[in-house]
């Protein structure tokens, strides 16, 4: 498991997808002014360079973040798509995009005075580097950083004091127990804060646990009676290509403005990130 860095695919159409639904969920939670507590399970290293280091190994930036930015220069692009592009470029002192920041600078940014951001990471190297790179925030002292199992502590945080929250998961994969760990957290904070948002990322893969996860996802919003979306973006169909062709959202109690603001940016984002005549999105929602 700690062979994973996130640098490698930093900035991929996977980050596009999952922080364009992660910006969503905060600012739709945040119309009320309770306080919000939100969890990152996988929080990485927090920022990443784009210009040296493991991302430049991949260069999936390149089919991800620096084309959908070419894209938006000429086009046309929804209200949500030009939110996220915001939200990367303020990371940026020029109009290059040199940074690519991750889920924990994203949402450490969206807190307002009240919110409290939770972050777990548990990579020996990434943890060391999330806690120099947090400190350098304002925001620093609304973060609290652990190096611990989220999937064992994610039931322990639940509910927030204030009975509003936000979830994040994406873990790597990489390890095919991450499947079942996931399930099983899931389970146990439905049970203790069936009300909370969960957003859940995960890869589309030929690998059986990959395939069913979005199955065994509704079967336990559908136990708890908790409605939910699942979203998949694919940018090509490529039967040989190893890397990572399509990735997918399953969101639990999301809010009834995602699905309409998805509908307006998946459709652009498969014109400007569709590497072949496979490119599509999946969208669907299901009610209790």
């Amino acid at each position: 498991m700690f062979s994973y860095r996130h640098a490698f695919h930093a900035g991929s159409h996977a980050d596009i997808l999952k922080h364009l639904v992660m910006i969503h969920l905060v600012e739709y939670l945040q119309e009320k002014p309770g306080a919000l507590t939100i969890v990152d399970t996988h929080a990485g290293a927090g920022i990443y360079s784009l210009t040296d280091g493991f991302a430049t190994v991949s260069k999936e930036a390149d089919q991800g973040i620096y084309r959908l930015a070419k894209f938006a220069e000429g086009n046309s692009i929804s209200s949500g798509i030009a939110s996220y592009l915001e939200h990367i470029r303020s990371e940026n002192n020029t109009n290059e995009i040199a940074v690519y920041p991750g889920s924990p600078f994203i949402l450490a940014h969206l807190l307002r005075a009240q919110d409290r951001l939770k972050l777990f990471e548990l990579h020996p190297k990434e943890i060391d580097i999330l806690r120099h790179n947090i400190s350098q925030l304002k925001q620093s002292k609304q973060v609290d950083i652990y190096a611990e199992d989220s999937f064992a502590r994610l039931k322990g945080l639940m509910p927030p004091p204030s009975r509003r929250g936000l979830v994040l998961i994406d873990p790597s994969y990489e390890d095919k127990q991450d499947y079942r760990y996931l399930e099983t957290a899931i389970e146990e904070a439905l049970h203790r804060f069936a009300t909370g948002c969960y957003a859940i990322w995960y890869p589309c893969l030929s690998r059986r646990e990959s395939a069913s996860l979005p199955d065994h996802m509704k079967k336990i919003a559908a136990t708890h009676k908790r409605s939910c979306l699942q979203v998949e973006l694919r940018v090509e169909n490529a039967p040989k290509e190893r890397r990572l062709q399509a990735s997918g959202m399953f969101i639990i109690n999301p809010p009834w403005t995602l699905e309409k603001q998805l509908s307006e940016s998946l459709p652009i984002l498969v014109k400007a990130l569709g590497q072949d005549g496979g490119a599509s999105f999946v969208s669907k929602s299901f009610e209790v």
